[in-house]
């Protein structure tokens, strides 16, 4: 286990190289347990959700090469129906049931433990799974949810394509029907289907590698049915949410920091509210730039919404921006019953905010202070490091490894940009910088 430190006060000024988007990776790389050849995938984040991913598909079978820095090769010829991963793997990542749709649709059955990932207020497993369940038995499946396990069966025989309607727009549970319903004997129609662009991106790679998904990006998707795929080359969009975070840590300090390697009009839900908090935000092709001066930065109303609306995956983020911004702000929470897990921490700092069920009222102008906090969820660990970029004093952060779940090389990106944050062990110091300036040093031991 390890912690951060973040000295808190420093402008940070520069240029950030998005990393490719953590939510679509995982969906791409439990993907390939369809395809009946090599994919070979570029721009793969080195996050911990990732790592685990893979780890699952080594134990069903695949064979996982890393050729170049954030590429791979994966072949999943060698996969078998009744392949199962270590049911520790499963816990760890919430798109670790992503195999399940993938290996019910190639060979018509599949078992996976009930998967991990942030708990947000649904149970054991944090997330719930009916609308996966509910469109994998409309392509005919039978299926089982008992003894932390989840199975799927058609019996070896080929799904068939249905129309099914989402009660809820849910992202896991449309990629998990377009899996199962890739290989179904004739037409799938998905209606109030996701339109984030980890969906996109997913179809995109799928019809790579000779599936035929249409209308992703829309409310409605068509999926026709194939008899196999059979590999190629894909690479994966930039992460929507880790440019975000950047964005909101340039307003936090007052500093300058363009985001390269972005789509911008993926980041429209987020800086259009970013532009209403009085940051400046400049296009420039795959570049977007965020500038602040953080004494002018104003409250706003913030509520949560599938894409297009504004990203729940940045809720934390922003409702710690208005902690420091000036008036009083609102964030309501209209994706998740229980993500204002964090706010304690913020309280910790000397925030002032309240809390009243999917609501929070946010006192702005409030001096934070460094404390010990803990990241309680991947993004709400984003939020705590912006925090303790914007406080005075230090700030320690323990577990730091839900942040790296989903920002690749966080501690070197923010140094880069000017951040004064170290790493630490529970022991001993591990990565370390000369506070007074000048130089580097190892305290305790390097390891």
């Amino acid at each position: 286990m390890k912690h951060y430190d973040i000295i808190g006060g420093e402008r940070l000024t520069g240029n950030v190289d998005i990393s490719g988007t953590k939510n679509a990776a995982v969906a791409i790389i439990a993907a390939a347990l369809a395809v009946d050849g090599v994919c070979y995938i570029d721009n793969i984040p080195e996050v911990g959700d990732v790592t685990t991913i893979m780890e699952i598909l080594t134990c069903l079978g695949a064979l996982i090469t890393r050729v170049a820095p954030n590429a791979y090769s994966i072949d999943c010829r060698d996969v078998k129906p009744d392949a199962v991963a270590r049911v520790e793997l499963y816990g760890k990542c919430r798109a670790s049931y992503y195999a399940l749709g993938a290996l019910l649709g190639r060979f018509g059955e599949a078992i996976v433990a009930t998967p991990g990932g942030c708990d947000f207020g649904y149970g054991s497993s944090g997330r719930p799974i009916d609308q996966h369940i509910k469109g994998f038995e409309a392509l005919g499946a039978d299926v089982e949810h008992s003894g932390g396990w989840i199975r799927a069966v058609n019996n070896g025989k080929k799904l068939r394509g249905n129309r099914i309607y989402m009660d809820v727009v849910s992202v896991g549970a449309t990629i998990n029907t377009i899996l199962a319903a890739v290989f179904a004997e004739g037409t799938t129609i998905i209606e109030n289907a996701a339109l984030e662009p980890h969906v996109v991106d997913l179809a995109n790679f799928l019809n790579k590698m000779g599936a035929a998904v249409r209308g992703a990006g829309s409310s409605t998707i068509r999926v026709y049915g194939v008899d196999r795929l059979v590999g190629g080359d894909y690479s994966i969009l930039p992460d929507q949410i880790e440019a975000g975070t950047y964005l909101c840590m340039a307003a936090a300090t007052g500093g300058k920091i363009t985001v390269r390697n972005v789509v911008p009009r993926h980041l429209y839900c987020i800086t259009s509210k970013l532009s209403d908090m009085g940051v400046r935000i400049e296009e420039n092709g795959d570049c977007v730039t965020a500038s602040s001066a953080r004494k002018r930065l104003r409250s706003t109303n913030v509520k949560t919404a599938p894409y297009p609306g504004f990203p729940t995956d940045m809720q934390p983020q922003i409702t710690t921006l208005l902690c420091i911004a000036d008036g009083t702000g609102k964030v309501t929470e209209a994706v998740w019953d229980n993500r204002f897990q964090y706010l304690e921490q913020l309280q910790n700092m000397g925030a002032i905010v309240s809390q009243s069920g999917r609501d929070a009222v946010i006192e702005g102008s409030a001096k934070l202070t460094g404390a010990p906090i803990i990241a309680t969820d991947l993004r709400a660990g984003a939020a705590m490091v912006i925090a303790g970029l914007a406080a005075e004093g230090v700030t320690r952060i323990s577990d730091v490894w839900e942040i790296e779940r989903g920002y690749e090389d966080i501690v070197e990106k923010l140094r880069r940009l000017g951040a004064n944050i170290t790493i630490h062990n529970d022991i001993e110091v591990v990565e370390t910088s000369d506070i007074a300036g000048g130089g580097s040093r190892a305290e305790g031991g390097a390891a």
